[in-house]
């Protein structure tokens, strides 16, 4: 019977690929759909983002007699799709630089500068994901999440007994430390925050977790 289900399932997949043509991430899908699909990981139903890899010259004069072709083709296959032009050979050249201030003279004279931190951040906001920091006297870390995940679920990717004991979250945003320069001073302004197990992280925030150590061996003596 479940193989039945999933057989349809799949039958309705392979009509929107090969006999409508679409990707699979334009289908209507529904709950059981979506569990089927999530067991093949097929490469259409993941959101595209198109890099256009230009010559040095062109990327520089920021013209190419092929984008406008294809935007095009983009436009009509992939509607709302992001194109990033991008160019290798700049890339390449930027790296070769032995100076940051070679590199920067290089970047003013040009009037261009890297792709690579947009092709980052596009690509992280196209999967859903975002990041947070945590931070100690030695070491910085960031960490990737789901968009949505809460706290508890958070802390999990540092350790399964963060989220398993998890307390409390203590959350500054990377916006209020740039500004104010420290923590104590977001928490003179007021922007240092205690939340709870429903806070849904945001992209950027700082966070210092409070878990009780002991949980993860309770849960473990439990099973």
């Amino acid at each position: 019977k479940k193989l039945k289900a999933d057989y349809e399932i799949l039958c309705k997949i392979k009509k929107v690929l090969m006999d409508e043509k679409r990707h699979i991430r334009f289908g209507d899908w529904n709950a059981a759909d979506i569990e089927v699909l999530n067991k093949h990981l097929f490469i259409t139903s993941k959101p595209m983002i198109y890099l256009v890899n230009l010559s040095e010259k062109d990327f520089i004069r920021k013209k190419n007699k092929w984008l406008p072709k294809i935007k095009e083709y983009v436009d009509k296959h992939d509607p709302g799709a992001m194109i990033i032009p991008i160019s290798g050979a700049f890339e390449q050249k930027l790296l070769e630089f032995e100076t940051e201030e070679d590199r920067k003279a290089f970047e003013q004279e040009t009037k261009c500068t890297s792709s690579l931190s947009k092709v980052i951040v596009q690509g992280y906001k196209a999967l859903q994901l975002a990041y947070f920091f945590t931070a100690g006297p030695d070491e910085v870390k960031a960490w990737t999440i789901l968009k949505g995940s809460k706290a508890p679920q958070a802390a999990g990717r540092i350790h399964t007994d963060f989220e398993k004991g998890f307390i409390m979250a203590e959350v500054m945003k990377f916006a209020d430390f740039k500004e104010h320069g420290s923590e104590a001073a977001v928490k003179a302004a007021g922007g240092y925050r205690q939340q709870g197990k429903n806070y849904v992280v945001e992209d950027g925030d700082i966070i210092f977790f409070k878990f009780n150590a002991g949980a993860g061996l309770t849960a473990g003596k439990k099973k």
